[in-house]
């Protein structure tokens, strides 16, 4: 009697194991050491995780050990490896149901999931569904809806995936929007729904009256017509659906806008007004990751509309540069756009190679600004910061003087002494022509 006394004073993990490292010797037929030799041989090596797993889940104690041994049985014939078992057990105590993983795995081969390259997407789905309560039945209910709109397999998984909530049970009604978006957009083979869906799941989830609708109303006033839209929405799904109502009015009032060089503005819209809406946003977005307000990069696009024909690799280079090497931060963009417009390895390293130097030799006693780097020339800038100190010619990039001299000889069209080809030729004065100007010289 004092033994059951005080062994049922005893934390559960200390009397199945009594040590993190020794195992109790006695009361080898209780429901609890059952549960401990199965689990702790498949699962868990520490005795604290079986503790706490019991713990918040009483019904694996009234769950006979030959019940608990099929899900973990299912589950490795699904290609979950010890670490993959720990973690969705944890994460999801009820897949030790049978009768609840089985239903689960009826959805899995709908899915078709059924190998072990597929263990971590079925991972993924149980914990999903674990913390947001979706039940197998919701599931496998929103799945045929998907599949009945003509959702492949790939395309269901990336939905759930970012927007579990469509597979509740009073979720989203996705077949209504994208009936809408097959009207709007003008969307009719499946795989461009597809790769509309996988691209941008999110859209989704948008109101159709208070966010869809007004889009597609303000693509039709300002002009863009059903085909330019369907090639820009599969193209860039999530750049176009994600706009706010007006954002796209003040991209294309910036379009029509642009003070800029013909060729340049031709460039820019050369693959269509909407595509160029979208480059700008990519851009206003860029420019917005680091700091910006949006008007503020609109003014900056506004200005140096060159910005939109660089790449994305190349601002983000530019603005990494401008931040951490050139010590300058966000805000110096809006008072000096061109930045964006300029060559980093003829015009900006050149130039803070020579500053850099003249500060490690205490010659520079003045405040560099970003003006001094985008808006001198190269003649000004060597004449005010290389021209006194002779060994930072060599780091500029050679002589002035002998660049000149070689500007001198290019400009030069041809070889020295052609002029003597050009010389007019020569007439003798007859003795008529002499009287003649004798005569005229009388007069």
């Amino acid at each position: 009697m004092a033994t059951r006394a005080l062994l049922a004073r005893r934390p559960l993990h200390l009397l199945i194991y009594g040590s993190p490292h020794q195992k109790l010797r006695y009361i080898s037929n209780s429901p609890e050491i059952s549960l401990a030799n199965l689990l702790g041989k498949h699962i868990f090596p520490f005795s604290s995780h079986l503790h706490e797993l019991i713990q918040h889940n009483p019904f694996l104690i009234r769950t006979p050990s030959s019940d608990l041994s099929k899900p973990i049985s299912l589950l490795q014939s699904l290609g979950f490896s010890k670490t993959s078992l720990l973690y969705v057990i944890h994460a999801c105590p009820k897949t030790l149901d049978y009768e609840f993983l089985t239903k689960w795995n009826n959805g899995f081969f709908e899915l078709g999931l059924t190998n072990a390259a597929s263990a971590s997407t079925i991972q993924m789905i149980l914990v999903q569904s674990a913390s947001n309560k979706i039940e197998p039945e919701d599931f496998i209910r929103t799945l045929r809806q998907m599949k009945s709109v003509g959702f492949s397999a790939e395309t269901v998984i990336r939905v759930f995936e970012a927007i579990p909530a469509a597979f509740m049970r009073d979720g989203i009604h996705i077949s209504r929007r994208i009936e809408f978006l097959k009207k709007s957009a003008g969307i009719k083979k499946q795989e461009e729904l597809n790769k509309i869906c996988q691209s941008y799941p999110e859209f989704l989830a948008f109101s159709i009256d208070n966010t869809l609708r007004p889009l597609f109303a303000e693509l039709s006033d300002l002009g863009f017509d059903q085909i330019e839209v369907r090639k820009v929405l599969i193209q860039n799904p999530n750049l176009l659906l994600s706009m706010e109502f007006g954002e796209l009015s003040r991209y294309v009032n910036l379009l029509e806008g642009l003070k800029c060089r013909t060729p340049i503005k031709n460039r820019v819209l050369a693959r269509g007004r909407l595509c160029a809406v979208v480059d700008i946003k990519i851009r206003i977005e860029l420019l917005c990751k680091h700091g910006l307000i949006q008007r503020d990069a609109l003014k900056i696009l506004h200005v140096e509309p060159r910005s939109i024909l660089y790449s994305q690799e190349d601002l983000e280079k530019k603005i990494q540069f401008l931040l951490q090497q050139l010590g300058f931060n966000i805000d110096h963009l809006f008072e000096f756009p061109d930045y964006l417009g300029v060559n980093l390895e003829k015009q900006i390293i050149p130039r803070l190679q020579v500053v850099d130097f003249l500060k490690s030799k205490g010659l520079l006693e003045m405040v560099v600004e970003l003006k001094h780097f985008v808006r001198l020339s190269r003649r000004k800038f060597y004449n005010f910061f290389v021209k006194p100190y002779t060994d930072c010619e060599k780091i500029f990039g050679g002589l002035m003087r002998d660049v000149r001299v070689n500007d001198e000889k290019l400009k030069r069209k041809h070889p020295t002494g052609l002029w003597k080809l050009f010389k007019p030729q020569k007439y003798f004065d007859s003795e008529d022509d002499v009287k003649n100007i004798k005569q005229f010289m009388d007069i």
